[in-house]
């Protein structure tokens, strides 16, 4: 695969998104990493820089569709395309449907659902001009199995699941590939620390979903393996 192609990859301040930035910069790609923690995004980009490797960074609120419009302007203004975009922003809420307040209901929707939409919606102009790219979600386990205590946040990726499954019939066409990740329990911020002192050994580690991803990626052939469903390998935590 040509080393140089553009890789934008949301979230990546932390969890799945940061392991896949790093995991493509180490495997030569021109990595775009977004997120709100700037502070986050730049120690990432400092530890790379310290290994030889560069990773060009912004910060991005992708509830924002005028900030993810801004932010691609740049991206194609300064690189010319994106040929792989990596929806990773995601945030989630523990509660019970009851407990959620519709503060925290609306912001995970606004940030797992309407931000990957409006990422998709961006580089879809620019990906059909210059005859095709890949999108890559981050859906979830939630997407195959019912879990108590998450509803808006399954509201939000069964959204994103109908919502691209739909588009990527459209976009056939236009050699627009669409790949749907389902992760299950992985090391990351979105648990509570509890959870991950608890389970730690069961959990799956970010750097293994981070080679998932880019095995699906790379695979150029006539063949696309449009949904990857991940576990753990004594399986989902309840």
């Amino acid at each position: 695969m040509n080393q140089k192609k553009i890789v934008w990859i949301t979230g990546a301040s932390s969890g799945i998104g940061r392991a896949c930035a790093v995991e493509f910069v180490k495997n030569g790609f021109n990595v775009w990493a977004t997120a709100r923690r700037s502070e986050e995004l730049e120690k990432l980009r400092s530890e790379l820089e310290s290994q030889g490797l560069r990773l060009n960074t912004a910060k991005l609120d992708i509830r924002n569709p005028e900030d993810v419009k801004s932010v691609v302007e740049n991206i194609v203004q300064k690189d010319k395309r994106i040929d792989c975009l990596i929806n990773s922003a995601g945030i989630s809420s523990f509660k019970t449907a009851m407990s959620d307040s519709l503060e925290t209901i609306t912001n995970i929707i606004d940030t797992n659902l309407y931000g990957a939409i409006y990422a998709m919606k961006s580089v879809l102009g620019s990906m059909r001009e210059q005859g095709g790219g890949t999108i890559i979600n981050i859906l979830s386990i939630v997407n195959r199995k019912i879990f108590t205590n998450s509803s808006a946040y399954a509201a939000s990726k069964m959204g994103l699941q109908g919502y691209t499954e739909s588009l990527r019939e459209e976009v056939r066409k236009d050699k627009i590939r669409i790949v749907n990740i389902y992760p299950g329990a992985t090391v990351t911020d979105i648990w509570a620390t509890s959870v991950r002192e608890k389970f730690h050994d069961r959990m799956m580690k970010t750097e293994e979903v981070a080679k998932a991803i880019l095995w699906s990626y790379k695979d150029e052939g006539q063949m696309v393996v449009e949904d990857i469903v991940l576990r753990p390998e004594l399986g989902d935590l309840s």
